[in-house]
């Protein structure tokens, strides 16, 4: 699965690359004004498009990017992370209502039970810290944690704590390109980031340590 989220990016970029040449390709200030025409239409719309593209392999890190880039920084992050919640949420019921069944009769194999069990007892915890891993796919780990026992509240305060400082920082890299970013707003963000990495990563090595 997550090679056919690689072949639908490259894809994606593709066509876009093939459209350049075609097309006169507008700046990315003039996204960004096009986007603040559209009022309350553009947020409702990037949260669709997110929603809906990130229930299929691609990666989330474009719909960030465009959040940024369209919506700004505060209002990008915010769709961002709702939008990521909602469809983690979704592939999570998903895979629970469906394969759950089907995952269980296996579940006595060694392997198995101490993945189960791992994540069980990590609860929140231990789906953060698969969130803040880049190369641990988004979609696939929906589906892993809804074929665990993981409950759903903690999948879901698990992926909205864990997504915040890597979707915040790609968000903000889109707003940067239409170069009307205050440094001061950039710098709390980052401020507001890191602090949120660090205290999540406090709050898992107590934890690991308490296991």
């Amino acid at each position: 699965m997550p090679r056919v989220g690689v072949l639908l990016a490259a894809g994606l970029v593709a066509a876009l690359v093939a459209l350049a040449f075609v097309l006169p390709v507008p700046e990315p200030a003039q996204l960004r004004t096009w986007a603040s025409g559209a009022g309350a239409a553009a947020p409702a719309l990037m949260f669709l498009a997110y929603v809906v593209a990130t229930l299929v392999p691609i990666p989330r890190t474009v719909f960030s990017l465009a959040s940024g880039l369209l919506l700004g920084p505060v209002v990008g992050v915010a769709v961002a992370l709702v939008a990521t919640a909602v469809s983690g949420l979704l592939s999570f019921v998903l895979a629970r209502s469906l394969g759950r069944r089907v995952v269980a009769r296996h579940l006595d194999r060694a392997a198995l039970q101490a993945v189960d069990v791992r994540l069980t007892r990590g609860g929140w915890l231990a789906v953060a810290s698969l969130r803040m891993i880049p190369a641990v796919p988004f979609l696939p780990t929906n589906y892993a944690c809804g074929l665990s026992s993981v409950r759903t509240r903690h999948f879901l305060a698990g992926t909205i704590a864990g997504s915040v400082p890597g979707t915040t920082a790609v968000v903000v890299l889109g707003d940067t390109l239409t170069g009307g970013t205050p440094p001061a707003l950039l710098a709390a963000l980052a401020v507001f980031a890191v602090a949120g990495a660090t205290g999540l990563w406090f709050a898992i090595r107590t934890q690991a340590r308490k296991a």
